[in-house]
């Protein structure tokens, strides 16, 4: 298999592109198998959140699977109860004690929480100094909110991950992240499966002789994003990290810009409930 490719991040660090998601990913065998099975299946990189409530269950697999750990990027989140400075130092350590890790690859605000978001940020960087995280960044973010960390801050965030597919294809929040190098983790990169059948997709896929969840990752990648696709059946995990070994052409990428339609299958930042999200 095609080894993992790896894109540096604004801190020097490098980060795995393709990456297993497990939101949704039921606690327990479900989330253990699919992160052994994915390190198996040559994944590097392993995506979870304390929202998840599956750290245990990931810290597990990446103990059991035998691979060095310095080969692995783990990433977690703080989620909206634990934000703040004293709380998210607290909740740093209490997911590292999950997880089974001495250090985190990359800690991620998970939630813009509007008056929490700072001081956040403000513990984070106290976290990455102590070498308790090696990367930190954001979730679901927005420009404001990104220029608000720049405003504040000498330390930008070195990723964020956001809903993003050719179905939801933020062009300016990707320019503007591009210009800050700032990268893009695409969560949601198969649309959770409700665009697999559409006409489109399916031409392209069959052009190209590839499934259209390959189509879709593939696309992430060559817009420059880390991509996150989730799924606990081992045939998938394995389909959709067979994505090295073909490119899209300029023009095909352009139908796959085309398709864009601002569908949102997750939460939108930019249309928030009256309440965060719990």
């Amino acid at each position: 298999m095609t080894d993992q490719l790896y894109m540096e991040m604004n801190d020097g660090y490098k980060i795995p592109v393709v990456g297993l998601g497990t939101w949704k990913s039921e606690p327990g065998d479900a989330t253990y198998n699919a992160v052994l099975n994915s390190i198996n299946a040559g994944y590097r990189h392993i995506d979870t959140a304390r929202a998840y409530d599956n750290e245990s269950d990931v810290g597990r697999a990446i103990k059991d699977a035998g691979v060095d750990r310095k080969e692995l990027f783990i990433t977690t989140k703080l989620w909206n109860k634990d934000q703040g400075y004293e709380t998210a130092l607290e909740a740093c350590e209490k997911s590292l004690a999950r997880l089974g890790c001495d250090y985190i690859d990359l800690y991620l605000i998970h939630w813009p929480l509007k008056d929490k978001r700072n001081e956040s940020w403000r513990a984070f960087i106290e976290l990455q100094e102590k070498g308790l995280c090696k990367s930190i960044g954001v979730s679901n973010f927005t420009i404001d909110n990104l220029k608000e960390i720049e405003d504040r801050f000498d330390i930008l965030p070195a990723a964020n991950q956001v809903e993003f597919h050719p179905y939801h294809y933020q062009r300016e929040l990707l320019d503007y992240c591009n210009s800050k190098n700032i990268l893009i983790e695409a969560y949601s990169p198969l649309v959770h499966a409700k665009r697999m059948d559409e006409p489109r997709l399916v031409s392209i896929s069959q052009e190209l002789g590839k499934t259209p969840a390959q189509i879709l990752i593939r696309w992430a990648m060559q817009r420059g994003m880390i991509v996150l696709p989730k799924s606990v059946n081992n045939d998938r995990i394995i389909e959709n990290f067979t994505v090295f070994d073909f490119d899209i052409s300029d023009s095909v990428m352009e139908r796959l810009d085309d398709l864009d339609e601002r569908y949102v299958t997750c939460w939108d930042p930019h249309n928030p409930p009256p309440y965060a999200p719990v």
